[in-house]
């Protein structure tokens, strides 16, 4: 079975669909049906399998398509609008940061912050008296919410989770005293005040390669004595061990 998936927003979330008798490519734009009602997307890559109970894409997306979806875009942009200013005058203590319609415009969907949970039924139904179709409130996590917002990470660059992550891994801390990483908030946690999504990267190397290493603190066999381990360096398979005073640098071999 061939299989696309589509994107409805740049770096969102990947769903995916069954080819079904079009002839698609890569980087063409398609009209599919969700469970919130038709969607215009982006069809951001292809392959084969056998998923069960897929729904096909209706269609190649035309240019009527392409306007259609543009109107839908300014048209959020006003609901958009509206709707911080209904939410102000009702004192929600909610900030709403972005809107949109599905594409058969079956649903108006805002998703906003807030410090706590917001009672917005009132908004639900004044939004839903003006713009005449179903209402969808959705609150962000801190994490959902960097996505969202964007900003520049302690690299120096675009925030993973803003530029290319589709999903977002659980992290642990466990990840950061794996990498032997100091356990300093300012260092380990990202723009979200969350742990860096990057701790979970190389994880499964740092993990592979202390299968092979002792702890710090354990004491080991050199030249027919038991020596302390002082340090470690994972990557390189190598620790450090005292004699004398004076550190010594085991290397084991990478095969």
């Amino acid at each position: 079975m061939d299989i696309c998936g589509v994107s409805f927003k740049e770096n969102g979330k990947i769903y995916n669909f069954c080819v079904g008798g079009l002839l698609l490519q890569k980087g063409d734009f398609v009209i599919v049906e969700t469970e919130k009602g038709q969607q215009y997307g982006k069809v951001v890559h292809l392959f084969q399998n056998n998923y069960p109970n897929l729904k096909e894409v209706i269609r190649k997306a035309t240019e009527e398509d392409y306007n259609r979806y543009l109107k839908n875009l300014n048209d959020a942009k006003k609901a958009l609008v509206e709707a911080r200013k209904m939410a102000d005058s009702l004192d929600l203590g909610m900030q709403i940061i972005d809107s949109s319609y599905t594409f058969d415009r079956k649903q108006l969907l805002f998703n906003f912050i807030a410090e706590s949970r917001v009672d917005f039924r009132e908004l639900v139904r004044m939004l839903a008296g003006k713009y005449r179709t179903r209402i969808e409130l959705h609150q962000l996590g801190v994490r959902d919410k960097s996505k969202e917002v964007g900003g520049i990470g302690p690299c120096g660059r675009t925030l993973c989770c803003a530029s290319f992550l589709n999903y977002i891994d659980t992290i642990s801390i466990n990840m950061a005293k794996n990498q032997n990483i100091a356990l300093n908030p300012s260092k380990i946690n990202g723009a979200c005040g969350r742990l860096l999504c990057c701790l979970s990267y190389e994880d499964e190397e740092y993990t592979r390669c202390r299968y092979h290493l002792p702890e710090v603190g354990d004491f080991v066999k050199y030249e027919g004595e038991d020596v302390r381990v002082e340090s470690v360096d994972i990557l390189n398979l190598k620790y450090k061990v005292m004699i004398d005073d004076e550190l010594i640098e085991v290397s084991l071999n990478k095969e």
